[in-house]
């Protein structure tokens, strides 16, 4: 045992232990320590480990034609950190670089390499598939076993015999006792690192969260200049950046902080950088003033991190934090703006959804005035010509009705009205039904003081009251009675109903029809059906519309809605 090789072998182990150090402040080296690494950084793995085995043999002491090293820091440590085939790899590169240098021990040296790759990779798999964790201690054990192993290798390979064992009992202990304790330390700087990647992440989701939290609410009104601009002194206020911008694909939505003077809100996208950025859709990080292309040669920012916000896998602008010459842009900073990119991309996805339902929400409106007009009105104008001749004065009471009918069609066109004021287009609609229909039709109106000033979807009780008259009413010969009923249930809750007593149903109108004799049943049902969705757009799955009714006993159907805005109240028309 030659002890004189410890002090220049821990020296050289110290040196390859900072090398090692560098290599985790790579930040492609740090992205795959909490994750599991996919093949490509595997072979990044290898390549990097590899290096520090190399090294390791490079920064070694010759001795007896042999080399006392530090090689096995960089393969035991490949091994217990990513499994058996990057322990592998990295032996097998580590070891042919060490068979090229020669001596003696050069074939036995490239084959314990290989070896001790292997033997750390299946310790970290059999650990991995107990769920445990690889800590500096058991570091410490497997390059201890790993180095004897080595040392097993030279004496069965290595020959003259005698020269391999005189090898072995100089340099055993001093390199067992080195090299476990350098792997040791290694795993132990390495798990700081994953610690920090961890603070790191966890300040980053902190203060993207706190962002959220105050501008989702912006964020609902898609990528305005008011929205960017609230969000943009949101995203400042919370982070020590010293500009936030956004923009949108042709000019700059928002812009606080440094360099406002002259990156001004409405104007068109000047930097490289955010060009670039819309053009490749990817993150663009600028390391100095020249990257970002600011046309101000007096601009005072000199970094930047610049992220695309999406919206329908196309680009609809860009996040951009700035930093000036006070400090540069941190690895949480950048972090932080791609998670607020995530962010504020989801809530324009969000936006964009909204206004695709509510656009539906009014073609369905559409569709529903087109389906009632026609048909209302080709009656109304029959009975109105049929009155002319023998009574003009109720043709004439007739034509106003119907032009008041018209009118509140086109104004309302599906919008918030209140309650009276839905009730005026019922009486509207009714005044020509009785007409027609003479004293088959009675309509009795139960109405609550102070409920006809609370808001309601315009249009939401116009199909109740046609299917009651058309499908409940006229079908029997002697005719019937709808009640149209308001309460107010509960303290936030709104009660409507419509019922009659005519002929009834024994099929759900929302269901499907089974033969022709159900089939003209359920045509009522489309106008229900369509009040019903447009309720559950609006206020959601609990509110909709429900019906009572059996065949011969009439029908009832019940719309319960959230107390709305109280709106001035307006006169409601009672025959």
């Amino acid at each position: 045992m030659n002890l004189a090789l410890m002090v220049p072998l821990t020296e050289r182990t110290a040196v390859l232990i900072v090398a090692a150090l560098l290599f985790t402040r790579v930040r492609a080296f740090r992205s795959i320590l909490n994750q599991q690494a996919t093949w490509r950084e595997k072979a990044l793995m290898v390549v990097i480990f590899s290096a520090i085995s190399i090294l390791g043999t490079y920064n070694g002491i010759w001795y007896q034609d042999a080399i006392a090293n530090s090689r096995v820091i960089g393969t035991v440590v490949a091994g217990l950190l990513a499994g058996p085939w990057v322990g592998l790899m990295t032996g097998l590169i580590a070891g042919i670089h060490r068979y090229s240098l020669g001596g003696f021990t050069d074939l036995a040296c490239a084959i314990s390499t290989i070896s001790e790759g292997l033997f750390a990779g299946l310790i970290y798999q059999f650990l991995r598939n107990r769920s445990k964790k690889i800590g500096w201690t058991t570091a410490l054990f497997v390059g201890f076993l790993a180095e004897w192993l080595q040392m097993g290798i030279v004496l069965l390979i290595a020959r003259p015999y005698a020269d391999a064992l005189a090898l072995v009992q100089a340099i055993s202990v001093p390199m067992s006792v080195v090299n476990s304790v350098g792997i040791a330390i290694l795993i132990i700087i390495i798990d700081l690192a994953k610690k920090e990647e961890d603070r790191i992440g966890a300040l980053q989701a902190q203060r993207t969260l706190q962002v959220a939290d105050k501008t989702l609410s912006y964020l609902r009104q898609g990528l305005t200049y008011d929205s960017a601009q609230k969000v943009a002194e949101e995203i400042l206020r919370t982070t020590r950046v010293a500009a936030v911008a956004i923009t949108d694909t042709r000019s700059v939505l928002a812009h606080v902080g440094a360099g406002s003077s002259h990156h001004v809100v409405g104007e068109g996208i000047t930097t490289k950088a955010t060009r670039e950025v819309l053009s490749t859709k990817e993150v663009k990080i600028a390391q100095t003033k020249e990257e970002i292309g600011c046309r101000e040669t007096n601009c005072s920012l000199r970094y930047a991190i610049l992220v695309p916000l999406m919206r329908r896998r196309e680009v609809a602008g860009v996040l951009k934090l700035y930093q000036d010459r006070s400090r540069k842009l941190s690895a949480v900073d950048l972090e932080l703006v791609r998670g607020l990119g995530n962010l504020i991309s989801s809530q324009l996805e969000l936006a964009e959804l909204e206004k695709q339902s509510r656009l539906l929400a009014d073609a369905e409106i559409k569709a529903l005035h087109a389906q009632i007009n026609p048909h209302f009105l080709f009656n109304a104008l029959n009975t109105i010509v049929s009155f002319i001749r023998f009574r003009p004065e109720q043709a004439r009471e007739l034509l106003i009705h119907l032009g008041e009918y018209f009118r509140r069609n086109l104004h309302d066109s599906g919008g918030y009205v209140s309650l009276a004021r839905e009730l005026e287009h019922i009486e509207a609609y009714l005044a020509i039904e009785r007409a027609r229909f003479g004293d088959k039709l009675h309509v009795e109106y139960d109405i609550e003081d102070g409920v006809e000033r609370f808001t309601v979807p315009g249009l939401i009780l116009q199909p109740l009251v046609e299917n009651a008259v058309k499908h409940g009413l006229l079908p029997k010969r002697e005719g019937g009675t709808v009640v149209i009923r308001a309460r107010r249930k509960e303290k936030q809750i709104v009660e409507l109903t419509v019922a009659d007593n005519g002929v009834g149903m024994n099929v759900d109108p929302f269901e499907p029809a089974l033969d022709e004799k159900s089939a003209g049943r359920q045509l009522s049902g489309i106008g229900l059906a369509n009040v019903k969705s447009r309720l559950q757009s609006i206020y959601g799955e609990p509110y909709g519309i429900v019906i009572e009714s059996k065949s011969g006993s009439g029908t009832t159907c019940t719309i319960q809605l959230p107390i709305g805005v109280n709106v001035s109240a307006q006169s409601v028309h009672r025959r």
